[in-house]
């Protein structure tokens, strides 16, 4: 068996350029040319997981089939590849170091001394080599998070150069860089690049190719500059401009016959090429013919003065998915609950449909209880994800079966109502505070009821989906719901928990415990946001 090749991706100058998007694009190309490929992300921070972090400073926490919660990279990967991905495709330093703690512990070092510069890049390196087993991968894509000159980098880029020392057949390195427009020249700069370049140098490695981002195309006066800085040839130099849609990217890299030279670098021989199916999405994307306007309520949105979409990534990818395969365009609106709770609901009139994503706590909710009622009673299509479901039912419990106190035990312990309680299961995690990685994470399977929006939309009446959450749907209002028009559409396989509610007599009006944006994919859009943007459309 031929041995496995290995592309590393790093990013130099800022941080937020693109670096996913570019791995994905890459590993997409690679894939059209016939190769198994996967991706892997390595975050430098000492958490063991992403799910214990601030989605305002760090982004959506991706959650994987197998529960690994994870940079929000692997939900790029995923849609790129149309794959699932698992725990090996993720990798943080944390997760290095207590391997390496873990086994000295056990003698697994049989005396030695454990050295901080050659056991953690060994570490790193079998984890590539597992990832490449487990995912029967030709072809490892390795991300590199952060940007180079960041110290906690260092290992992840040893472990490129010793890999590259070994068999450098077979070891890539491509670096994304950035050269600005200043507005008061109004010419692109290349010295920044360069000195990314020459920061990546001083870790021992020398790029084979360099993704030159910028606002536009970058021209050949800056490619032969920024070859010279690299001892690359000027054709190594892929440029990568702003797009309309981050699905063009891998189309832009082909145009530069990309693939064709990552191939001949890695002495592989050249397969078909297809990417038919990509470029009509692509163009359905962007040629799509009408708009919509989508009220996104929720309550990580703000950090300063600005406002922080990638909270939400997947959403907002999910509901684009749908939405060009109506022939639709969405104009996103970022709301914050706190803004609902001052100023009112009326800030939501002219909205075509109205989403609550995922969320923790009671800071802003009663905001986002007065924005799901609106939709209800407006019968405006309205899309309730995780806490978004979980407040659907506290506002019905509320306002239709006249319980005003009615709440969630994560806000409100001593309610007489509790709507939505911490599963059993929970309590003395939540009490101990013993709270990584031990909600319920990762995909469970869900049987739907017939007859139901919900099972119309899957065209079916069982399936499996993606969870995140610590508190579930009190199974004894179950009745009172249902005789007062609120359906459970879906519970788990053993119907023991309530994955889905819908209202009767609503255009949609579904929310769903588990994050259907997981599983969504530009070239399969999830079914439910299926229904729902179609349900925008017919009511607009």
């Amino acid at each position: 068996m031929a041995r496995t090749k290995v592309i590393f991706v790093s990013g130099g100058v800022i941080s937020g350029i693109g670096k996913g998007i570019a791995t994905s694009s890459i590993a997409l190309l690679l894939k059209s040319r016939g190769y198994s490929v996967t991706i892997m992300k390595a975050d430098p921070y000492l958490n063991i997981d992403a799910g214990t972090l601030n989605p305002i400073e760090h982004g959506e926490v991706f959650v994987l089939d197998d529960g690994m919660e994870c940079d929000q990279d692997l939900g790029n990967y995923e849609r790129y590849l149309e794959q699932s991905l698992n725990k090996t495709n993720y990798m943080t330093t944390g997760q290095v170091f207590k391997s390496i703690i873990d086994r000295e512990r056990a003698l697994g070092y049989e005396g030695k001394t454990v050295e901080f510069f050659q056991h953690p890049p060994e570490e790193i390196i079998q984890r590539i080599e597992t990832c490449a087993k487990t995912n029967n991968a030709e072809i490892v894509l390795f991300e590199v998070g952060g940007t180079v000159g960041e110290y906690q980098n260092l290992l992840f880029l040893e472990a490129n150069r010793l890999m590259k020392l070994h068999n450098p057949r077979d070891i890539l390195h491509v670096h994304l860089t950035y050269l600005p427009i200043p507005s008061a020249l109004g010419e692109m700069k290349s010295k920044p690049a360069q000195m990314s370049i020459h920061q990546l140098a001083q870790a021992g490695i020398l790029p084979d190719f360099v993704l030159a981002r910028a606002q536009v195309a970058v021209d050949e006066r800056r490619k032969e500059k920024i070859a010279i800085a690299c001892g690359l040839q000027p054709e190594d130099i892929i440029s990568a401009p702003d797009v309309e849609s981050i699905y063009q990217v891998p189309l832009n890299f082909e145009n530069q016959k990309f693939s064709d030279k990552v191939l001949k670098k890695l002495f592989a021989k050249p397969r078909k090429s297809d990417l038919a199916d990509w470029k009509v999405m692509v163009n359905d994307t962007l040629t799509a013919p009408g708009t919509a306007k989508i009220a996104m309520v929720g309550k990580y949105f703000s950090t300063g003065d600005f406002t922080l979409s990638d909270a939400y990534l997947s959403v907002i990818e999910s509901i684009r998915h749908a939405a060009s395969r109506h022939g639709i365009k969405p104009k996103l609106t970022w709301i914050d609950s706190a803004k609902i709770e001052e100023e009112g609901v009326k800030m939501l009139a002219g909205y075509d449909g109205i989403v609550v994503p995922g969320g923790y706590g009671s800071r802003a909710v009663e905001g986002i209880v007065q924005a799901i009622k609106f939709a209800r009673e407006n019968k405006i299509p309205y899309f309730g994800l995780c806490y978004g479901m979980q407040q659907a039912a506290i506002e019905f419990a509320r306002n239709v079966l006249g319980y005003r106190d009615a709440n969630t035990t994560e806000i409100d312990p001593k309610t007489k109502h509790p709507v939505i309680d911490v599963m059993k299961g929970q309590k003395d995690l939540v009490k101990y505070h013993n709270l990584g990685g031990t909600q319920r994470l990762g995909a469970w399977e869900w049987k739907g009821k017939p007859g139901t929006k919900f099972a119309k939309a899957y065209g079916r009446t069982s399936g499996s989906e993606r969870h995140r959450h610590r508190y579930e749907f009190n199974n004894k209002y179950k009745e009172e719901f249902e005789k007062s028009g609120m359906i459970i559409a879906a519970t788990t396989k053993d119907g023991a928990l309530v994955e889905a509610v819908e209202l009767k007599d609503h255009p949609f009006f579904i929310g769903t415990q588990y994050h259907p944006e997981l599983k969504s994919r530009p070239m399969h859009p999830h079914p439910l946001y299926m229904a729902f943007m179609e349900a925008v459309v017919k009511t607009r």
